[in-house]
């Protein structure tokens, strides 16, 4: 500690930067912590400059494992030389940067920490606003990506939107070391929700992942839980698989050692036909365990098939289900066109009745300034009688609405028994499968039983035959005893015979020997041959349970699935069972206005046959006053005439004889 307080003040001396005060009184409070301490400066706000040093102090720092900078203050530019003395850190296992407001640049220097940083095991990130900056956000998603030693990543409350949440899901495909993950109180949303989900397909090492407080459906939290249950149960799985593979290779080596003091044992032997009997019996059971190990790999062959039977089978089921989507899809935009193409035409009809209506009460106005006392009785006559029409009609619509309501009533149970059948359906292969996998499981479980059995009278027979091979020492080394007593009672009369036999002897030996290496080589091949068989089929064992397990989880995927699909159908006929109704009172008003256009243009009708009835009237009217004018201007031309001719006689002297017309 007093090291890192030493050069800390000389990093600020050769920079020419004031030491902060409540920098230096935290490292002097924490002075005499031995190595692998914890450097807090929590609630301190530090300067650009400070940040700087403490960079440069930390880069080669081997001290502090631990570093608390939460509630700093940091600016952006001290956040990013701080971050960037930290990439070359190679103690720092825990950094906690919460709520510093750390936005675009500070995203980009996290993302740079995570991409150059090998020992950061945990990142504290709460209330910041990484979110805020998606081309940021993503630099940092890209570091996250890469990154292989962050084990713990908290985001809380950093505007984080679904954008970003498919970034963070994009990074979490590559991810293959984060194991927990908390981005609660931000604003993923449903899109956001199903990008998780949809990432977790892929990654399988997250094995806690909180979501609280993005406005998620519940649903798709459940969908997301399962998921990290699966997570948990495939970690659990696969750390018993390490230990059983650990215990198992502890004892196999106990055997290797074993059966090499065996071998070590018969080496010492001179009867090198029983090692050859036993090897012989070791091959044959070896081939045994081969034609055995031959047969459960057939029958994983043949699981495997059914299992891809049973995927392709999934698959299928999907495809009818998307083709479904489509086709409930493609009808709901067919009749929301059709509804609007209505709308359109019911607004087009509506204006123009509205403007005949308008033209008409116009003239209606002007018929009934003018006729209102004579036309009153005739239009409550019309009046009663569009009242009954109205009844009528008003029948007529409810027992369409009565069918209509049935007819969809009939549809939704005739949906509503289809899902059900492709359900059962679906269970019933599902249930086919998991009993064929079952029966398969439990075959390869009697197999694996029988060769345990063999293993056990193999190792049963090892030690007959190393209890045998001591027995034979013992009787030849007795024999080697005779043999001594009688070499040394004729050793004076067979000495050169008795060295020729030596020489002949040893050569036995050493044949012997050259024999019992090329057996012991061989019994190594048949021992590592073993080994491998034993760990394939612990490898087909572990692949037949992931397979089990992939399969459960493709089936809870797809029952998730059809659920989603029923809800979504159920809000689809509640909408469309709402825009019925909406479209049956606009059929209604349509009715209504087109039965005043009805009752306006027939007052309309007799209000011009009135008209005209009264024109032509007029118009006799007027011809007889022309007929009655020229006649009258015809009787006073004759009156001039007569009048003039009078005149002229009576000027000329001539009798007058006038005689007017009666």
């Amino acid at each position: 500690m007093e090291d890192f307080r030493r050069t800390y003040l000389r990093l600020c001396k050769e920079g020419g930067v004031e030491p902060q005060e409540s920098v230096l009184a935290q490292l002097q409070e924490t002075r005499g912590v031995a190595a692998g301490s914890r450097l807090d400066l929590r609630g301190h706000s530090l300067s650009v400059d400070t940040c700087a040093v403490l960079g440069k102090v930390l880069h080669k720092d081997t001290l502090f494992t631990e570093l608390a900078l939460s509630d700093c203050m940091l600016t952006e530019e001290g956040a990013k030389l701080l971050l960037n003395g930290l990439c070359g850190n190679t103690t720092v296992k825990v950094l906690d940067l919460k709520g510093n407001n750390l936005r675009s640049t500070g995203a980009e220097a996290l993302g740079k920490l995570l991409v150059r940083n090998k020992t950061l095991c945990r990142l504290v990130l709460e209330w910041n606003a990484l979110g805020m900056w998606e081309e940021a956000f993503s630099v940092f998603c890209e570091g996250l990506a890469t990154n292989a030693c962050l084990t713990q990543l908290d985001l809380r409350n950093n505007q984080i939107n679904h954008q970003g949440a498919s970034e963070l899901c994009l990074a979490l495909k590559r991810n293959s070391t984060l194991q927990e993950l908390d981005v609660r109180w931000n604003n993923i949303g449903l899109l956001g929700g199903r990008s998780f989900l949809e990432a977790l397909q892929q990654n399988r090492t997250l094995t806690h992942l909180e979501m609280a407080g993005n406005n998620i459906p519940s649903d798709t939290l459940k969908a997301l839980e399962q998921a990290m249950d699966h997570n948990s149960d495939r970690q659990s799985t696969m750390r018993e698989s390490r230990s059983r593979t650990q215990v198992l290779s502890k004892e196999i080596q106990i055997l290797k050692e074993e059966k090499g003091r065996q071998v070590w044992s018969c080496w010492e032997m001179e009867f090198s036909l029983t090692t050859s009997i036993h090897v012989g019996q070791l091959q044959e059971a070896l081939n045994e365990r081969k034609s055995v190990v031959n047969s459960l790999t057939a029958k994983f062959q043949m699981t495997e098939a059914a299992l891809a039977m049973s995927e392709q089978k999934n698959h299928n089921l999907g495809e009818l289900l998307t083709r479904v989507k489509t086709e409930k899809d493609e009808q709901r935009e067919r009749q929301s066109r059709e509804r609007k193409k209505e709308q359109e035409d019911s607004a087009l009809r509506e204006g123009k009745l509205l403007r005949e209506m308008n033209s008409m009460s116009e003239t209606n106005v002007q018929l009934k300034n003018k006729k209102v006392e004579s036309r009153c009785k005739s239009q409550q006559d019309q009046i009663f009688e569009l009242k009954q029409e109205l009844t009528n009609s008003t029948a007529e619509l409810k027992l369409r609405l009565a069918q209509a309501e049935e007819r969809l009533e009939m549809e939704k149970k005739r949906s509503k028994q289809s899902l059900e059948d492709m359900g059962n359906l679906r269970q019933k292969e599902v249930d086919h499968v998991n009993r064929h996998l079952e029966e398969s499981e439990r075959a390869l479980q009697d197999r694996i039983l029988k060769l345990e059995g063999q293993r056990i009278q193999l190792e049963e027979e090892l030690s007959r035959a190393k209890a045998a091979c001591v027995t034979e020492r013992a009787q030849a080394e007795e024999e080697l005893g005779k043999v001594r007593v009688q070499v040394r009672l004729e050793e004076q009369q067979r000495v050169s015979g008795l060295e020729e036999k030596l020489r002949g002897l040893r050569q036995s030996r050493d044949e012997s020997q050259s024999h019992c290496s090329q057996q012991k080589q061989t019994i190594a091949e048949l021992q590592a041959r073993s080994g491998q068989q034993s760990i394939e089929t612990d490898g087909l064992r572990r692949r037949i349970e992931e397979l089990q397990q992939e399969l459960s989880g493709k089936d809870q995927e797809k029952v998730a699935e059809v659920s989603r699909v029923r809800v979504e159908l159920q809000e689809q006929m509640g909408h469309l069972q709402a825009e019925r109704t909406a479209q049956g009172g606009l059929k209604e008003k349509i009715a209504a206005l087109e039965r005043e256009m009805k009752v306006l243009a027939s007052n309309h009708r007799e209000a011009i046959l009135d008209k005209e009835s009264e024109i032509s009237s007029l118009f006799e009217k007027l011809r007889l006053r022309e007929a009655e004018i020229q006649r009258m201007r015809e009787d006073e031309a004759q009156r001039a005439s007569f009048l003039q001719n009078a005149i002229l006689t009576y000027v000329q002297g001539s009798p007058l004889h006038y005689s007017p017309k009666k």
